[in-house]
């Protein structure tokens, strides 16, 4: 046979922007071998007739750090032609990390990525097979993946590792800064993409403190970030928040000659028409040498939330008591007058008058106490009952025990503004946050939804352009040097899609994590077939490979798969 899997009679969207055509593809040996003519016969011929054969998508800001351990299919991304995905975002994982911080760890990513520490506990068990950053690489490599892993190394997890619970108190030492220095030069030795960190003040860890990354100085960054300059690899990936925004990025963007990308800039984060001036921002930075690329959002920001993981709320000081809390003692807060009243008046700063707006696009998702209120826009019922909508929402929570969930628009809600970003230069597609929240969000199907919505219903980009966005260009920007292209040679990981029905369903809630935890799903519509090194991981909408048996992804060390 010439092929071990031919697709035939497709039409070809290779990834680089250029216009389709017609063609075959014919895949030997987990590569492609033959690409628009593709003569001889296969094993098994996939018939692409009426559809559209592209690289598998590439997902650059997921938080499958845990699940991976548990979950090898890596669901949902695959079910949405996603092939590639990177890990370790906004400086969160668990590696490394000592087995006295494991559970501070899962607290950690109970807090700011909304896991279930149940379900996280479960699935990673009491034995974990890593402690250091490569171990914990050799860990995913030997269980194997559905689909490639490229990791980054957290600033939280490695501060914990050298500096202990004071990572959440203190500037770290002259010392402590190299030790942590080693470390991330050994990361990368042993084969992470980059370093990501965060100082965003969204992020609040266990016992209402924040993340260890949130205390880092910018000198500990810089001489962090300098060691992927000392290397000539790797990007850094950071989420914004005080003492790190433009100007520094920039400062660290050129003296170490790696690039950085940011998260995120969303319509609306800083104020009406707002994204305009960080786009200016950003095209100035990269005209004068320094690689920072903003990450954006083809998404609403929707969160689902409950008043007993209240995290849209949580950067807020009014907020601190709530999140060191037991169950008690938010009920007892919620209760208080004097806590609504300052909750409500809170409208005299910037994210008050944010709050204001939000209530207005928040809907009730459940109420046990009044089922009838499911999805209800919470203004509405509120007005019809002459309550502040705060008030209608605690007292909803009060009488549930907590349970009552919420969904609120926070950002990207202005689809003119949304298309501006989407249609940037400068910018490269990100944030859906795969694995993390996962019952208050579900973004994970960005990239059906970017062609379902934002190509065919809007026209509001090409079919080729918004694929070069799915494949290549965060591919490049992130360094994966043979991924997001269909090419001679490379890897073939191939997705095959029906252009007329591509899109993802609305979210359904499911309780298939461990412990019988909750998240929120999207099916992915129109996609045919998704391949990874040549092999089916997914077929019409099921998938094709025993979760338990061999699988084909690839753990991709300094951007690359192992051949």
């Amino acid at each position: 046979m010439e092929y071990d899997l031919k697709i035939a009679g497709g039409t070809l969207i290779d990834g680089s922007g250029q216009p389709r055509r017609r063609g075959d593809v014919g895949i030997r040996d987990g590569r492609i071998a033959a690409l628009g003519d593709a003569p001889g016969r296969a094993r098994e011929t996939l018939d692409a007739t009426g559809r559209i054969v592209a690289p598998g998508f590439v997902d650059i800001h997921t938080h499958y750090d845990a699940q991976v351990l548990w979950d090898r299919m890596l669901s949902i991304s695959p079910w949405h032609g996603v092939t590639t995905v990177v890990i370790g975002n906004c400086g969160f994982g668990v590696a490394p990390t000592r087995p006295e911080h494991r559970e501070l760890i899962l607290r950690t990513l109970e807090k700011v990525e909304g896991m279930s520490f149940d379900a996280l506990t479960a699935g990673l068990g009491r034995d974990w097979p890593f402690e250091t950053f490569p171990e914990y690489l050799d860990a995913i490599e030997r269980r194997g993946v559905a689909i490639n892993v490229g990791v980054l190394l957290g600033h939280t997890p490695l501060r914990l590792y050298v500096m202990g619970e004071e990572a959440t108190e203190r500037a770290a030492t002259a010392e402590e800064t190299l030790r942590m220095r080693a470390l991330v030069r050994q990361a990368l030795a042993a084969g992470a993409v980059g370093l990501a960190t965060s100082k965003s003040p969204t992020h609040v860890g266990w016992a209402g403190r924040p993340v260890p990354s949130r205390l880092a100085e910018l000198d500990e960054l810089r001489s962090l970030a300098g060691a992927l300059g000392e290397a000539g690899a790797g990007i850094l990936q950071a989420t914004l928040g005080r003492g790190l925004f433009f100007d520094e990025l920039g400062q660290i963007a050129a003296e170490t000659g790696r690039p950085v990308s940011w998260t995120a800039l969303l319509a609306g984060a800083m104020g009406p028409g707002s994204h305009r001036a960080a786009l200016e921002r950003a095209a100035r930075q990269q005209q004068e040498g320094q690689r920072v690329i903003p990450q954006v959002s083809c998404r609403p920001l929707n969160f689902e939330f409950q008043w007993k993981e209240p995290f849209p709320f949580e950067s807020m000081k009014l907020f601190a008591p709530i999140s060191s809390a037991d169950l008690e003692g938010k009920l007892r807060i919620y209760r208080d007058p004097g806590f609504r009243r300052v909750f409500r008046e809170s409208t005299d700063t910037g994210f008050g008058r944010a709050l204001a707006a939000w209530w207005q696009r928040t809907w009730i998702v459940s109420a046990p106490s009044e089922p009838g209120l499911a999805e209800r826009p919470l203004a509405e019922v509120a007005r019809e009952r002459e309550l502040h909508p705060l008030d209608l929402a605690l007292d909803l929570g009060i009488a549930s025990e907590l349970e009552a969930r919420f969904r609120v628009a926070i950002m990207n809600v202005d689809e003119d503004d949304v298309a501006e970003l989407l249609l940037a230069p400068h910018t490269v597609l990100g944030l859906s946050d795969a694995g993390a929240h996962a019952s208050q969000l579900c973004d994970a199907c960005f990239s059906t939804h970017l062609l379902g919505h934002w190509v065919r219903e809007k026209g509001t980009l090409g079919l080729e352009q918004a694929v070069h966005m799915l494949t290549a260009r965060p591919a490049e920007v992130f360094g994966l040097a043979d991924r997001g292209r269909l090419a001679l040679g490379w890897p073939a990981d191939v997705v095959v899609f029906d252009a007329a029905r591509v899109g993802a369903s609305p979210l359904r809630r499911v309780h298939d994590q461990p412990a019988g935890a909750d998240r929120l799903v999207s099916d992915g519509l129109g996609i045919d077939a998704v391949i990874v090194f040549g092999e089916l991981v997914r077929r019409d909408g099921k998938d094709a490979v025993d979760p338990d048996g061999p699988l084909p992804g690839r753990l991709l060390r300094h951007g690359r798969g192992s051949v």
